[in-house]
């Protein structure tokens, strides 16, 4: 789990393991993460563009970019929160994710929303 305040908002993300989409014989292993973002600050913000960072147990580093999220850039009033769930697929049965959402103020000022480190891990995979 991960729960990190930038600014006024803040980011828990909780992961899963997916066995449905894993295929350990072929060395994929896929786990989903479910994200709550929530403006706890007096500002609207907007989620303009999305990093990440996806670290396997090989230290093999991917790194994802793209704008918004799952298709949106949702703007976030003062009080509210937007919830999603997506996935990654990594080569080893666990791994870390972190990155930073790009976030706007109506102002125009933009900043990085931090995403601390996660793990993403196979029941059993670090026994």
């Amino acid at each position: 789990m991960s729960n990190t305040e930038t600014e006024g908002v803040r980011i828990k993300v909780k992961a899963s393991y997916w066995p449905e989409r894993s295929s350990p014989d072929n060395n994929q292993w896929a786990f989903t993460y479910s994200i709550t973002i929530a403006n706890e600050g007096p500002r609207a913000a907007t989620l303009k563009a999305r990093h990440w960072v996806i670290t396997d147990a090989n230290g093999r580093v991917e790194e994802v970019r793209g704008e918004g999220v799952v298709g949106k850039q949702p703007k976030l009033e003062a009080g509210n929160t937007f919830e999603y769930t997506s996935w990654a697929m990594l080569r080893t049965p666990f791994g870390t994710m972190s990155g930073e959402y790009l976030m706007e103020r109506s102002d125009g000022a933009r900043f990085e929303a931090k995403i601390s480190e996660f793990v993403l891990t196979q029941p059993n995979a670090l026994n």
